[in-house]
């Protein structure tokens, strides 16, 4: 996509990114398996929900100040499968400090949410689960995510098209999301998911992302194909343990 295409929001973020530069050295690391916890999940008869600790972002009002440990063990109580932790600083308010906190305090998979654009960007810290984003790493998505599990890590190929979408297949992903914010305009639609999701292969676990607010979102999701779901701001609006519980609870 070409930077002028992009909502101004999107390019700060890139841009702050590059800038962040890289770790000290590489990482190697011992995942939480998340097919293991999506899949303890549906055999507990809860919706697979990766709830993300979101302290704030540039699509959102207002900003969390609880202790971020605090919120993660809420939403684990809630029912969620896995956690999702912003490490982006400069318009997410995350940190890798959080992310280690976090992942120290909880036993299910964590999922590093972040503008990740080049390989040493892998470095800055451990996680079970990184976020590669189809649209912005282009030609460079095959060997960033071959880099990802040198390191150990999985990896969530986040799309937002069929074309992405098949990008993220014929680069190997096991994990893709389908992102109903298109990066773009920041405008959510999830007839995004219903549109894209058909077009995926069985073998791919599907995850629907963004938007998903109600009861009746989660259904709609889950009926269009979602495998599991990432859920952020109407988790993070309100009392966090219970917002969770209702979403990973939306087939009762």
């Amino acid at each position: 996509m070409n930077a002028d295409e992009m909502a101004p929001e999107v390019r700060s973020i890139l841009d702050a990114a590059r800038d962040r530069g890289g770790g000290d050295g590489r990482v190697s690391v011992d995942p939480r398996s998340l097919a293991d916890a999506f899949a303890s999940a549906e055999a507990d008869g809860r919706v697979p929900l990766i709830a993300e600790v979101k302290p704030t972002s540039p699509t959102t009002d207002g900003e969390r100040r609880d202790d971020p440990v605090d919120l993660a063990r809420e939403m684990v109580a809630g029912g969620a499968a896995a956690l999702s932790v912003l490490t982006e600083p400069d318009h997410f308010g995350g940190s890798v400090e959080t992310l280690e906190r976090v992942r120290a305090a909880v036993d299910v998979p964590v999922l590093r949410k972040d503008f990740l654009l080049d390989e040493a960007a892998l470095d800055v810290a451990e996680a079970d689960v990184v976020l590669l984003i189809a649209r912005f790493l282009g030609d460079d998505l095959e060997p960033m995510l071959a880099a990802a599990r040198d390191r150990g890590f999985q990896v969530l190929v986040e799309t937002h098209t069929r074309a992405e979408l098949d990008r993220a297949v014929a680069a190997g992903a096991e994990f893709i999301g389908v992102n109903n914010r298109d990066l773009a305009e920041l405008e959510v639609d999830l007839a995004t998911f219903e549109s894209v999701a058909p077009t995926a292969p069985e073998s791919v676990t599907l995850i629907a992302e963004s938007g998903i607010h109600t009861v009746d979102d989660v259904r709609r999701m889950r009926t269009a194909g979602a495998d599991a779901l990432l859920v952020g701001s109407a988790i993070m609006d309100g009392d966090v343990e219970q917002n969770t519980h209702r979403l990973t609870h939306a087939r009762d």
